[in-house]
């Protein structure tokens, strides 16, 4: 199924924050929002609640979970019970909550540097503090997990580990050896692990996608895996994401969470979620293609029009981490580039100290957006 982004002139009249916090003349890749129509399974059944007036508060039981596991099966050979699987209104909020349980104020929580940035916040919210441990290696090489650096803040106490899988921005999707690696840590450490995997729907083919919880019978026991359809079917507006334990002790915990956090989750949300997971798998293989398209055509661009500017291809998400140092904007590359590009990327700095002279550019557009914006940062470095 072909699946490619809506024309410009229909994008200019969404609402949502891309397209009404700058100027026209601005072109906008900074937000982790799509330019694909919505996938017509997830239409349909957001018009047929619409015209049921089926908006009310979302029940206790849903299809949800079933659905979900039956994604995580075909697509990734992962088991889930759906008994262990609740819902909640974002990745965000399923982050604070499970934090706020498997953590005291003060408390440690592991995250690397660059990554996330709300990861920063959302550590603070839930009252605990963020111990940093860079992702080794770079963009020259390609990034990986620090494992003697996670054990060394685990051994000085830290509690819990917020892992980006797969890693946003630089797009790495995490190999199963690491992470069986970081489940044994968590385990001789007594520490839990929080796995942030929303963008996981969006590897491509040359890639794979590993789930925490799959990885080992430690995984299950220390991980907690925080989800939701919103990236791959552009659903961020709706409120609805997925906690997910397997093992007793963390579902004994995320499962007797206040009956708040669960009544948080948008009844459209939900509806939409479960016609992605069930129905839209099809259109999903229709992005990913257009995106892998996407991700090597800038590629060529680059090499041709900007080859100071350091690009490692993402294995997932659709997501581009630049390095721009070489052509000498500074700390913050972005804001130069939006001043006299008129291109708006995400800010580097916000992702860490290693964001510095880095930017991020969102690639789930059209190829001609994608063009455009090459020759602008080209014409501007001229």
């Amino acid at each position: 199924m072909d699946v490619h982004a809506d024309p410009m002139n229909l994008l200019r009249q969404r609402s949502s924050v891309k397209w009404r916090i700058f100027p026209e003349d601005v072109l906008p890749l900074f937000v982790a929002e799509t330019d694909f129509p919505l996938a017509p399974p997830i239409q349909d059944a957001l018009m047929a609640a619409i015209r049921n007036s089926d908006t009310g508060y979302t029940p206790p039981t849903s299809e949800l979970p079933e659905a979900f596991a039956r994604f995580a099966d075909a697509r990734w050979g992962w088991t889930v019970d759906p008994a262990q699987v609740w819902t909640t209104t974002d990745v965000g909020v399923a982050i604070v909550e499970t934090l706020r349980r498997v953590t005291k104020p003060g408390d440690g929580v592991i995250i690397n540097p660059p990554v996330y940035f709300p990861f920063f916040d959302l550590v603070a919210e839930s009252g605990a503090c963020v111990v940093e441990v860079p992702l080794s290696g770079g963009i020259d090489a390609g990034w990986s997990l620090d494992l003697a650096g996670i054990e060394e803040a685990f051994k000085a106490g830290a509690r819990a580990y917020l892992l980006c899988n797969p890693h946003n921005p630089v797009g790495r999707a995490h190999s199963a050896e690491e992470l069986r690696a970081v489940a044994e840590l968590a385990a001789k450490y007594g520490a839990t692990v929080v796995s942030d995997e929303i963008h996981g729907p969006l590897t491509y083919p040359d890639s794979q996608f590993t789930p925490f919880l799959s990885v080992s019978d430690a995984a299950r026991e220390v991980g907690v895996c925080v989800t939701a359809a919103s990236k791959a079917w552009n659903l961020a507006g709706l409120k609805c994401a997925l906690m997910v334990t397997a093992g007793k002790p963390k579902e004994a915990i995320v499962g007797s969470m206040p009956d708040e956090v669960y009544w948080r989750t948008s009844l459209l949300g939900l509806k939409a979620s479960v016609a992605g997971y069930r129905d839209g798998g099809e259109w999903l293989d229709g992005i990913i293609a257009s995106l892998d398209a996407n991700r090597r055509l800038f590629a060529t661009l680059l090499d041709s029009q900007l080859p100071e500017v350091k690009y490692r291809m993402p294995q997932a998400t659709y997501l581009a981490w630049l390095d721009f140092t070489a052509l000498g904007w500074g700390e913050d590359p972005a804001a130069h580039i939006l001043e006299h590009a008129r291109v708006a990327l995400s800010n580097g700095p916000p992702f860490g100290d290693p964001g510095r002279g880095f930017a991020r550019l969102n690639l789930a557009c059209a190829p001609d957006t994608l063009t455009e914006a090459v020759a602008r940062l080209s014409s501007f470095r001229r």
